[in-house]
Order: structure tokens, then sequence, then C-alpha cells
């Protein structure tokens, strides 16, 4: 845990205070949080199902994403009635089916550019 008074962290909340962009970032960081966003949309609705589409997680930052996307109020936590164990859904509010056609931009954009593919400029083209 970083410090509240270090630069970095002074920084940090600087840049979340003066621009929407890094705390859009901030919500959807995380090595696993656009792909969960995405399961959850194609209908893994259920931690055992994500874990199933997602095998290269670990329960433990499953856990901790899922909780951190419904801390943003991308996705809420529906208790699956009459189940034993206790059952828990995952539904994506609003917020978050929002962000799916973002996400898919974003993944169109990293095909285009990824695997050191010459970035042209706009002069360039």
């Amino acid at each position: 845990m970083k410090k509240e008074t270090s630069s970095n962290s002074l920084n940090e909340q600087f840049l979340f205070l003066n621009c929407e962009l890094n705390s859009a970032l901030n919500m959807i960081s995380g090595r696993w949080k656009a792909q969960i966003v995405y399961s959850i949309w194609s209908g893994n609705d259920r931690f055992s199902l994500l874990k199933r589409e997602l095998s290269a997680i670990s329960e433990q930052v499953l856990s901790r994403q899922l909780k951190e996307l419904e801390t943003h109020a991308i996705l809420v936590k529906i208790p699956i009635p009459d189940t034993v164990p206790a059952g828990i859904s995952y539904q994506l509010t609003s917020k978050g089916i929002a962000l799916v056609p973002i996400l898919q931009t974003l993944c169109d954009w990293g095909k285009q550019y990824a695997e050191g593919k010459r970035i042209h400029l706009l002069e360039d083209i």
C-alpha cells in the first residue's frame, strides 16, 4: 500500500481530479478486468463459469477483480435463490454494458497495432 502523501499518490489524485480519462482507465485497469467484463457479457455469469473461461486466472485474483468491478458499479452480484450452497450470479450494469463496445474497439485497435506493426503518422498517410 502506498502512502497517501507520497508524490506518486498526489500526482495520481491530481490526474483523477483533472482528467476523466485517468479515472476511466483506473476503473478498467487490471490484467483481467476487460476479459471478465466481456466474459460476463457473453453469458458466463457465475464464478465457476468465469474460472473455466479464464483458466489461467487464480481464484483469488478473479475474486479481487470481481470486487473491484463491483465497487466501480460495472457489475452487480445477484443471489440465486434456493441454491445450496448459496449461488451468486454476476450481471453487468448499464455502465458495464456501455463499456463492452469500447472494449471491442480497443481490441480492434490492439489487433491493428500489435506485434510490432509499424505505426503510421498522420503525415505518412
